[in-house]
């Protein structure tokens, strides 16, 4: 059984290594991987060797958008067997601290998250992994739609944390993969009206392909006069910000409504930026935030099975093993083109 590994050794570089298959604990199953979406903070380590505090020392192994098959089990694994079909939900947490208890282990202070230094990520043919964060995939949804279990739970957690309900006006600041699964999301949730804003023409194509009611390109308009036309001047139920952009998170005071709530899921460059907190105060407004999500992967794991919410066709390309070095430096030089790319494992 052979382990190999796709490693980045320092910046802008990839390189392959062989690497012992990992050795199982009695709750824990080997995974054949078979896909991994190429998330955007993979491309960032990648380009940068870091995100913030969180440095890339060493080579390492990015990917954290994870599918395949289970190759071997534990000797207490009670709930997978040799042949299934898994989604890995990517953050293993501690069970044991304040923030696990109450429920809320996206926030564990423990994590072990794959693709976070110092945590190998999955870019490799086996890897290991707890039972209860392997999640069994139904016949229905195939392992790529699986490994885009992971960035779909963060849009639903978006649209959790706003409180989308039947009827509601959402805007979506980004169309990127977050943006687009954020904005699918708040439509399954019975959103009537959501408007997706982006700079990018080919994006919002994309955005409008996928469901968006209207998109709004914010280098040919006025974004928030625009909201105003669209919405009678009363603004949005609830506002998604996913670009990170200090521009978009800005523009959320001014396009929320009166009691309305701002969602901002995007991180920007820098950890400060300005604010109108007297408009949104003015508006009895909320202001929320997420980070990850939590209990969402068997969520996620119906919508798609159902039918009811559609991942696969945010895959834009496709790109082999052996060829992950190309899949990372086309995804850095075509971010017009690429919305979500992911790579083929398995053979």
């Amino acid at each position: 059984m052979k382990n190999l590994a796709a490693f980045m050794s320092g910046t802008n570089n990839m390189i392959f290594k062989e690497i012992p298959v990992p050795e199982l604990g009695p709750k824990e199953v080997l995974v054949e991987v078979d896909v991994v979406g190429i998330c955007g903070s993979d491309g960032h380590y990648y380009q940068h060797g870091n995100i913030g505090d969180f440095v890339v020392e060493g080579d390492f192994i990015l990917g954290h958008e994870s599918a395949g098959y289970v190759a071997a089990v534990g000797s207490e694994v009670k709930s997978l067997v040799v042949g299934d079909r898994v989604a890995l939900e990517p953050g293993v947490v501690c069970g044991t601290c304040e923030q696990c208890l109450s429920g809320k282990y996206n926030l564990c202070e423990h994590v072990e998250f794959f693709a976070t230094p110092p945590y190998h990520g999955t870019f490799a043919n086996y890897v290991k992994h707890p039972e209860n964060l392997c999640f069994k995939l139904p016949e229905n949804v195939s392992n790529a739609e699986g490994a885009l279990v992971e960035p779909l739970a963060v849009g639903l957690h978006a649209a959790a944390q706003g409180d989308v309900k039947l009827g509601d006006t959402v805007i979506v600041f980004g169309a990127g993969c977050i943006g687009l699964v954020s904005m699918l999301a708040s439509k399954a949730r019975g959103a009537s009206n959501v408007y997706v804003v982006d700079i990018i023409d080919k994006r919002l194509e994309f955005a409008k392909k996928l469901g968006a009611t209207e998109v709004i390109n914010a280098k040919n308009e006025d974004v928030i006069a625009k909201i105003n036309a669209l919405t009678g001047g009363k603004g949005a139920h609830v506002v998604i910000e996913t670009a990170g952009s200090p521009i978009t998170v800005a523009q959320t005071a001014s396009v929320v409504r009166k009691a309305g709530t701002v969602v901002l899921v995007g991180m920007t460059v820098k950890s400060e930026t300005s604010y109108d907190f007297m408009k949104l105060m003015g508006k009895e407004g909320t202001l929320k935030t997420i980070f990850r999500y939590r209990n969402l992967y068997p969520v996620a794991i119906n919508a798609i099975s159902s039918g009811t919410i559609d991942v696969k066709s945010i895959v834009t390309h496709e790109f082999e093993f052996e060829n992950i070095k190309e899949a990372f430096d086309f995804v850095a030089a075509n971010p017009t083109d690429v919305v979500k790319a992911v790579v083929k494992i398995k053979k």
